[in-house]
């Protein structure tokens, strides 16, 4: 982030420029100020809404796109903060830097660069609720894990394992007399810098914005409330390239809100986010019409990852499977499957179209510190074999990927052609049939998902071919035309 005050500034593409002038402090600045400002290169203008950040000080956080000069004016309900005006000089971004992840195709991701994405994600709904010491140990495990993608919550959460009080809230007051029209910039800018951790990471955040384990009166506030939250959030939060919008961790809990209002929920973001991050919301048990305009990927819930193939034919999107059940052993039972069923749901998720985003950690502990409630440190298996499958999947044609077969047993995950990826999950056959194209050479790699292993078979292959396969579950073939 680059900070400034006013007149020409450079910033790097997909990097952002925070803008700052003093205004007024009377009454409540949160809502009785609006204030924001348009940036224009060529005939291109896009509109950003600001934010107060206490003591007299209105932002504007600006990411461009495009390198060149970008021409800025402010616009505002006070004669105090209109009109001012300046540059940038956008800079081509950095080699590593590949910008905001977008949709591609209807069914994949890639970066606003055109790089290819592939997430693979858990699950740490507290984390940045808790000590700083254990936020900073998060941070440090999430380094040199294997994911590229964290589900968040932006209020505290209340719910078995996780009942402490945070450090921040987002309002002014205290639990049971807070001030629902007035934000705590505290909260807010403790909050970013684990955002911007991420981004450094390469880690997207996964912001979930409302859900219903709170015991503070967050999830239920007003119609107007909400709304002045969610510009406030996507003003503060949408100049950071790694925001994903989460609307809800299980929606359909909360029985305050309706279907109109979470259709409004997203419009508000849709229209105030000036850069489209995807947005998604996430179930218990029954689903968010995802095939309204505004919503942008499938988020789900759900152990029987078989059916994605079954929901990317109705939504038409990419299916993102973000909670399947957790590796653990506490006395919930979405909390309490092995690491080998985690990770062969996460397989079969793959090779059936979908994406596997859906770790989480649930073991017991002394300290009472779970990795999906809190972070800390990871103590299972599964991990390792979730970095396992995201190098083989970023060594194939991610955006050319489809299931060719459909149904229960064996599905296949293909380039047509030229790549193929089968999985045979808790089956454990000796032998194996594959018809390959015939007028090609393939070459043929035995992948065994728990070990982690790639073995190499002797010779190129085409047509049907049996395979000999060693009779244990959770292994792969892959075949990749030669040349």
């Amino acid at each position: 982030m680059t900070k400034a005050k006013a007149g020409s500034q450079t910033v790097k593409v997909w990097d952002f420029i925070e803008l700052e002038w003093k205004g007024p402090t009377a009454r409540n600045p949160f809502t009785e100020v609006k204030f924001g400002a348009t940036f224009t290169t060529g005939n291109r203008t896009v509109r950003v809404g600001g934010f107060y950040d206490g003591a007299g000080s209105y932002k504007v956080r600006f990411m461009p796109d495009t390198a060149g000069e970008w021409r800025f004016e402010t616009y505002s309900t006070v004669t105090a903060l209109t009109g001012k005006a300046g540059s940038i000089t956008a800079l081509d971004p950095d080699s590593s830097v590949h910008g905001p992840v977008q949709v591609h195709t209807p069914y994949s991701f890639q970066y606003a660069d055109g790089a290819p994405f592939f997430p693979v994600g858990t699950t740490c709904y507290a984390w940045t609720h808790q000590s700083t010491k254990l936020q900073d140990k998060t941070v440090s495990i999430l380094k040199t894990g294997p994911f590229n993608k964290i589900r968040m919550c932006v209020f505290p959460k209340d719910y078995s394992y996780n009942k402490n009080e945070p450090e921040h809230y987002v309002y002014e007051g205290a639990p049971g007399a807070f001030d629902f029209t007035r934000f705590n910039p505290a909260s807010f800018a403790a909050f970013e810098k684990r955002i911007a951790q991420l981004r450094d990471l390469g880690i997207e955040a996964d912001i979930i914005i409302f859900h219903p384990y709170d015991r503070w009166g967050f999830a239920t506030m007003t119609a107007a409330q909400d709304d002045l939250y969610l510009e406030y959030l996507v003003a503060r939060l949408a100049a950071f390239r790694n925001v994903w919008w989460s609307f809800a961790n299980e929606f359909d809990l909360m029985k305050e809100k309706t279907t109109a209002d979470w259709d409004r929920y997203f419009r508000i973001v849709q229209t105030a986010d000036p850069y489209q991050h995807l947005r998604s919301v996430h179930n218990c048990r029954a689903f968010y019409d995802h095939t309204k305009a505004w919503v942008t990927h499938v988020s789900v819930q759900h152990s029987d990852v078989e059916r994605v193939d079954e929901w990317r034919s109705q939504y038409r999107k990419p299916v993102v499977i973000d909670e399947c059940c957790y590796e653990g052993d506490i006395q919930h039972n979405w909390g309490n499957i092995t690491a080998q069923e985690l990770v062969r749901r996460m397989w079969e998720t793959t090779v059936r179209g979908g994406f596997p985003t859906g770790h989480g950690e649930t073991y017991l502990n002394p300290d009472d510190v779970l990795w999906w409630a809190k972070g800390g440190i990871l103590r299972g298996e599964s991990p390792a074999r979730f970095a396992f499958l995201r190098k083989i999947m970023e060594e194939a044609p991610l955006g050319d990927l489809n299931p060719e077969r459909v149904g229960r047993l064996h599905p296949v995950l293909a380039k047509r052609d030229e790549w193929f990826l089968y999985y045979y999950g808790v089956r454990q056959p000796s032998i194996f049939d594959v018809d390959l194209p015939a007028d090609a050479n393939f070459v043929v790699d035995l992948i065994d998902t728990w070990e982690m292993k790639v073995t190499r078979l002797k010779g190129t292959y085409s047509g049907p071919t049996r395979f000999e396969l060693p009779g244990k579950p959770w292994m792969a073939i892959r075949a990749v035309r030669k040349g």
